[in-house]
């Protein structure tokens, strides 16, 4: 009846629609949201958004990352990524915040940043901070 879109609301300063392909490395700073295909990787100082139709071959470094399209390449986002059910990643992610629906697709390993930079035991404790 009514079908489920990934959408988060914020002010998108670039788009790469459906029908557009990248070949090459992706700069900027801003919001952005990809539709197309990105062959290249991504440095952004900001938020992604990459659609249902996107599909990223590529390492992305950003602030924010939400995911209902493909990615094959790593991820490293200095607050959150956000995996929503029709998101594919193959590839390792270091973020702050990790956030899996269920349906979700990841391949890989995931290291947590950690704010503080604070080492803990597995009785989470802070035991030393990290040099």
């Amino acid at each position: 009846m009514f079908s489920k879109k990934v959408e988060k609301s914020m002010e998108i300063d670039s788009l790469i629609g459906e029908n557009i392909k990248v070949i090459g490395k992706i700069e900027g700073k801003g919001n952005l949201r990809i539709d197309g295909v990105i062959e290249g990787d991504i440095h952004y100082e900001g938020d992604i958004i990459i659609g249902e139709t996107g599909n990223v071959k590529g390492n992305i470094h950003c602030y924010d990352i939400s995911l209902a399209g493909v990615v094959e390449g790593n991820i490293k986002s200095r607050k959150k990524l956000t995996l929503h059910p029709t998101g594919r990643l193959m590839g390792d992610a270091e973020v702050s915040n990790l956030i899996v629906h269920e349906n979700a697709f990841f391949q890989g390993s995931c290291k947590m940043a950690n704010k503080k930079n604070e080492k803990i035991d597995a009785n989470d404790r802070k035991i030393e901070k990290a040099k």
